[in-house]
């Protein structure tokens, strides 16, 4: 069955510490409004903007909120081989459904050989026969991708702990390759613009960041894909995914999140990132409004 997974947003309060009360609440709610699972830590959540012990103390704040380690499947892919390990660890000591691993992306042009190698030792050295890796491609971000006969060389070597993959390239014909080649694979996309061709391909469904604001809709989609409106609730879905690419995506979902849960930490990102200026809000405010997505609704219908 596919499914969809949210890669939470991270509210920063006014110091810009990560606010783990607003961020349980925020991940309660997901889940409630119809998200299989959440996806911690990654491009959305400001992951590279946390440091490892943020990231290691969120993780506690949301499992001893009560939110299931089988329903997370938090960022963990460092530059660095030593954190990428502990952060790993400490996701499949919890029992985490599994970790989503970025490649190690400072240094560029390096070779497959040295990119197996770096994801061979994370595996190694964290030793646990009940780790599961999704790999995390996204070259616009990384400009480090993970190639078809890199995930072959992985699978061979290690089997199951290679579960699947999230493919943020923004190519569907990458995606639906990976597909086709790795039918025993887990395979997301990375927008939920592809959602509807990703399950009709076979694929596992979508991670994606407007999930943060729009997750009710998106589980329709999924729960509905074999209905004679499936293409229209994807183009609605897609619509609202437009709107907020008019500006930039991250300090847009929260924006929205700020005026929806009240609460002012969710207008801060983190350093480089910015808020919305005035003039971006009526940007984005307007591209919401030509599609009808009313984000002043309580809180479960903005999330619907």
């Amino acid at each position: 069955m596919p499914e969809i997974h949210v890669p939470v947003a991270t509210p920063f309060d006014e110091q810009l510490e990560p606010d783990a009360p607003a961020f349980l609440r925020h991940c309660r709610t997901l889940l409630a409004s119809g998200a299989h699972g959440l996806a911690p830590f990654g491009t959305t959540s400001e992951a590279n903007s946390l440091s490892t012990r943020e990231r290691r103390r969120l993780l506690d704040a949301i499992l001893e909120g009560g939110i299931e380690a089988a329903s997370l499947m938090p960022g963990t892919g460092l530059c660095n081989l030593p954190e990428t390990v502990e952060l790993t660890r400490q996701a499949a000591s919890a029992g985490c459904r599994g970790v989503l691993m970025l490649p190690p992306f400072y240094y560029k042009g390096v070779s497959e050989d040295g990119l197996f190698r770096h994801f061979a030792s994370v595996i190694e050295a964290v030793g646990e026969p009940s780790l599961r890796i999704y790999l995390y491609h996204i070259p616009p971000q990384s400009q480090i991708g993970i190639s078809a006969s890199l995930v072959n060389r992985l699978v061979e070597a290690f089997g199951p702990v290679i579960a699947g993959l999230k493919d943020s390239s923004g190519d569907w014909a990458n995606t639906q390759m990976l597909i086709l080649q790795f039918p025993g694979l887990q395979i997301f996309s990375g927008s939920e613009t592809s959602l509807l061709a990703n399950m009709r391909a076979g694929g596992a469904g979508a991670i994606s960041a407007t999930a943060n604001v729009n997750v009710t809709a998106t589980r329709a989609l999924i729960d509905r894909a074999g209905e004679a409106e499936a293409d229209q609730l994807q183009e609605r879905i897609t619509a609202v995914r437009r709107a907020y690419e008019t500006v930039p995506m991250i300090p847009a979902l929260k924006h929205t999140l700020a005026a929806h849960y009240g609460t002012r930490s969710w207008r801060n990102p983190r350093p480089p990132l910015l808020p919305l200026s005035v003039e971006q809000v009526a940007t984005l405010e307007a591209a919401l409004a030509a599609v009808a997505f009313d984000t002043s609704q309580p809180e479960s219908a903005v999330l619907a």
